[in-house]
Formats: C-alpha cells, structure tokens, sequence
C-alpha cells in the first residue's frame, strides 16, 4: 500500500492512478469492511484500475464529541495495516475538520472525480455526505461516476445479524472476545510502543509494560489473558523478539501463537490509583525480567477475567492483582 494520503480540500489534479473508491471510517476492518474491499479489488481488476479507501481522521463523531463518541477498534496505523492486508493499493486519509465538514456534495463530488481520480466507488446502500447530507449514491451516479451499493453484510447466526463495529465494540465490552473474532474475521489485538508510565505496579512486585494506545478510550475494559509479540519497523513479528532481551534466565511463559510471550493484561482506568480519565492498556509478564521501553507490542487477547475494580489502599489493590494473575495462570496452564 502506498503511504496514506492527506486529502486538501480543492480540485487541483494529483498524480493519482485512476481508481475505484470506497469511503467510509473502517474501524475495526471487519467482516462487512472485508467484504466492501472484496468488491472493490475486484472492480479494479475488471477495469484495470487501482483501489483505494478512503478514511476519515478524526473519525466524525470523535470530531463532533469526542468525550461521547464511541470506543476505537483500531487506530490509524493498526488500520493501515489491516487495510495493506486486503490489498488496497492506496489510502487516502481525509483530515476531518471544520472545513471538510462544510464541503457541499457537489464539491466533495469534484474531489473524488478531479483531485482523487476516482472512476467508480463501491459504498455502503446508506451512505450520506456533504454538509447538508444531499449528497448520496444516486448523487454521484447523476454526476457521472459509476457506483456499486454493497447490501447489508450479515453473520450466519440463526438471527443473521448486521456485522458492524458498533456490534463489535458491545461484544468485547462484555467480554465476549471469541464472537467478537467471528465478526472480525481474526483474532483482536491492540498494537501499541512501550512507553513511560507511573511504575506502581513495579513497586508491588507487578512490573507492567505502558502500551500506549493511540485513541482516546479503547473498545475493551477489565483484566484479560494476553500473549505478546515483539514487530519490527515494517510490523513483522521479530522472531523470539521479547526472549532475546529477557535477564537472568527469566524468559517469561510462553504465550498460545508462535514467537510469543503469555501476559495478564490491565485495560481502562485503574479506578484504585484515582486516573480515572488516564486510559491505559498495562501488561505484566510472569516470570519475565527484560527492559521492553521503545518496543512495538502487538497485545492478543485471549480470555476475559472480569471487569475493573476498586481496591481500598494499595495493599489490597496489590492482593488483588495477585489473585488475578494466579487466576490467569491457571488459565494459561489448561490451554494446549
């Protein structure tokens, strides 16, 4: 995939090979997405044109509340990468502000046709833009692009269900990560660089790896059994990346996907050290002394332990934490 492209608001010619388009947020690249995708590659190769997608950062209802707006599957670079996977040839990150948000459907229409060389999109049957939202697929079409409306994608439930991020995001919220997988069509994770954090956990013998998260709240809470990989700078997993760097022979346990390493993981508030607006995804290692700061983690998630809770003082916080691992290792030790 090329480098993601930022979208200025004029009509001026780009050196963009002709493409075929689709829009919208993509959060979580899921099923349905996949499917959109699908499609589009598809069309590109009928007509010899590249894909594309193009994505909206800040996500518009981050844009329009963000203390509201709704939990992130993915951020922008884990997008990228599960975009780059599907194929697109090229993404084309539109910088949602107050500008973009006042462009007519005619001139968003002059973008895609002038600027992006878009020759045929695939979109969603309720797709909307503009800032008097006249805009839609019969628009585009009467503006002269060829456009294909994608129909709802459902699961095989006996319900046959919309698969969407909104549907995605209640099911990890309850903890349900293995119907959350379904919808996704792989396994969650969240990747993120190891940074600084407040080092509680080290001074109750609990030393945690700060993840940073790169959105503003993450679409999971509670206490979770993951398994850790080390990625390099093009996201390759490193080969026993986190071993290589462990001290006195403590080399962790290993974790249930190749090159990895079994951790418990913290992600939300820690209600019991008053941060209640710091969101932060912390993990620890058993049996594991290594110097992590400045790695790229990809944290899968396995098992749901319960959800966050409140401690009465750092000591019961700390006999808290150690049930939870205890717990995890137990869980750990019964998989295969």
């Amino acid at each position: 995939m090329a480098s993601p492209s930022a979208l200025p608001t004029n009509t001026s010619q780009v050196d963009l090979a002709p493409c075929v388009l689709t829009i919208g947020n993509f959060d979580g690249v899921h099923l349905g997405h996949q499917a959109m995708l699908d499609q589009v590659r598809d069309i590109a190769h009928t007509q010899n044109l590249g894909s594309a997608v193009m994505i909206f950062e800040p996500q518009p209802r981050e844009f329009f509340a963000p203390n509201t707006a709704p939990a992130r599957l993915t951020n922008l670079a884990e997008k990228q990468t599960l975009l780059a996977e599907h194929g697109v040839d090229t993404l084309i990150v539109a910088g949602f502000d107050t500008d973009f948000r006042s462009l007519s459907a005619q001139a968003f229409a002059d973008i895609l046709a002038m600027r992006l060389n878009v020759k045929a999109l695939v979109l969603g049957d309720d797709f909307r833009f503009g800032h008097d939202r006249t805009g839609d697929s019969q628009f585009l079409r009467d503006y002269g692009l060829h456009v294909t409306n994608l129909h709802t994608i459902t699961d095989d439930s006996d319900k046959a269900a919309r698969i969407s991020s909104t549907r995605i995001r209640d099911l990890l919220l309850a903890g349900d990560i293995g119907a959350a997988n379904t919808l996704l069509g792989r396994d969650y994770a969240i990747t993120g660089l190891v940074v600084g954090g407040d080092k509680i956990g080290r001074t109750m013998d609990f030393p945690t790896a700060n993840i940073d998260l790169k959105r503003i709240k993450p679409a999971l809470h509670g206490i979770f059994a993951v398994d850790v990989v080390s990625l390099d700078s093009e996201g390759q997993v490193i080969p026993n990346g986190l071993v290589a760097l462990t001290d006195n022979g403590q080399t962790g346990i290993a974790g249930l996907r190749q090159n990895s390493l079994f951790g418990t993981a913290n992600i939300g508030t820690r209600p019991s050290v008053d941060k209640t607006h710091d969101w932060r995804l912390e993990v620890h290692f058993p049996e594991l002394q290594a110097d992590l700061y400045g790695l790229t983690l990809q944290v899968r998630f396995l098992h749901y332990l319960h959800g966050e809770r409140r401690y009465d003082g750092l000591e019961a916080l700390k006999a808290g934490i150690h049930q939870d691992v205890t717990d995890l290792l137990e869980w750990r030790a019964k998989q295969k």
